[in-house]
């Protein structure tokens, strides 16, 4: 897709198939395990076998290769298979490079994946602990010196800007924490479930790094999540209703690094998700008001506001006002801070979910929504569309 003229992938594809292993802290298996297990949930889902997958994607940053992933749940030959660099800013490029797949026919059944136990094992919100010496860790020489050590302290940088910028207090970000805490409370499957938090409690937890409270970053999670892409045409004739791609982009800015940014013109905007932006709307045809549910990436708080500017739903500096008077039903699953966060992807199940009819927190004659991968490194964005 070209971030200048409208793509023809939007409606050639779809997702047929949703699975995901428990979220837990504390899952006490191996992350390959994780995987195959999501990677069977969403193929029973479907009511496909393993025999019918030819394709495999997932992220880099993963412990179990498609190969292996592949083998271990009884797939047999593969004609496609990809992973996206950038963590949670590929989640929803998997889908997009599945939708090119069967849409081209280089594949026709393709599983997107991402298993880890990112709270039992490797913890990514630990920060920069041992990195192989390359030229896209040399930008962090620039901040790790003084202290950025931490995706916390990255977006705190920004996020101290955008309230400096707009006049505006660290409850500003309150209002995502509390209605994504609101509505995984309602969420069977969430960590947080049947534990809603207030402003109060938000304005009461400990600070990361200010303005950053404990209640703006999210959660880590043992997890698998998996997806199965066909054509859309396929799609129609299994055993859920698809919810087909109306349009799928990658977006990197200007001046873009990974999570450091800190050289641009500004810091309280995401350049790179708008260009998934622009693309998503030229392609889709679709406009903010067309819009029934957003599942918007919530690592941290800040950058949900930010996307919800990027994306035209509100003006500049008035994303927290948005949020506050549900002018739009937000990650209706409890987001990253309220569910699981396995970088995006439990995000886009529960897109899925939505134009089923089957989400906890259902809105009524849901027909498009907006899904979104992590922000402040490139990225990637999804509208799908209920097929009728």
């Amino acid at each position: 897709m070209s971030a200048r003229t409208r793509d023809e992938l939007g409606g050639r594809a779809a997702i047929a198939g949703i699975g995901a292993t428990e979220f837990s802290k504390d899952s006490g298996r191996s992350e390959l395990t994780l995987a195959v297990e999501a990677v069977h949930a969403a193929l029973d889902d479907a009511g496909l076998t393993p025999a019918d997958v030819d394709g495999m994607v997932t992220f880099t940053m993963d412990t179990s290769p498609e190969i292996t992933v592949a083998q271990a749940a009884g797939i047999g030959e593969l004609s496609f298979f990809s992973r996206i660099h950038y963590g949670g800013g590929a989640a929803c490029a998997t889908v997009q490079q599945a939708a090119l797949a069967v849409a081209t026919g280089v594949a026709e059944v393709v599983v997107c994946y991402r298993a880890f136990n990112e709270r039992s094992g490797r913890r990514f919100g630990s920060g920069v602990q041992q990195r192989e010496p390359s030229a896209e860790g040399a930008a962090l020489g620039w901040s790790l010196p003084w202290g950025l050590l931490t995706p916390a302290s990255w977006v705190a940088m920004a996020a101290q800007r955008y309230l400096h910028a707009y006049n505006l207090t660290p409850e500003a970000f309150g209002h995502v924490a509390v209605t994504d805490r609101r509505h995984a409370a309602n969420n069977p499957a969430a960590y947080f479930h049947g534990k809603p938090i207030t402003l109060a409690d938000h304005a009461a937890s400990r600070w990361i790094v200010e303005p950053l409270r404990l209640l703006d970053c999210c959660q880590e999670t043992d997890g698998g999540q998996a997806l199965v892409v066909t054509t859309a045409e396929r799609a129609r004739d299994l055993r859920q209703a698809p919810a087909v791609i109306t349009a799928a982009a990658q977006g990197a800015g200007r001046r873009q690094e990974a999570m450091t940014s800190f050289y641009r013109d500004g810091l309280t905007g995401l350049p790179e998700m708008d260009v998934v932006a622009r693309q998503l709307w030229r392609t889709s045809g679709l406009r903010p008001s067309d819009i029934d549910v957003g599942i918007l990436y919530d690592h941290f708080t800040p950058f949900v506001l930010m996307q919800l500017e990027e994306f035209g739903f509100c003006r500049p500096g008035e994303a927290a006002d948005f949020v506050a008077a549900d002018a739009l039903p937000l990650n209706t699953h409890g987001g990253q801070l309220g569910e699981a966060y396995l970088h995006g992807m439990n995000g886009i199940a529960e897109a899925v979910r939505q134009l089923r009819g089957t989400s906890a927190n259902q809105v009524p004659a849901a027909e498009h929504v907006l899904v979104t991968a992590g922000t402040g490194v490139p990225t990637s964005g999804l509208i799908l569309g209920s097929d009728g």
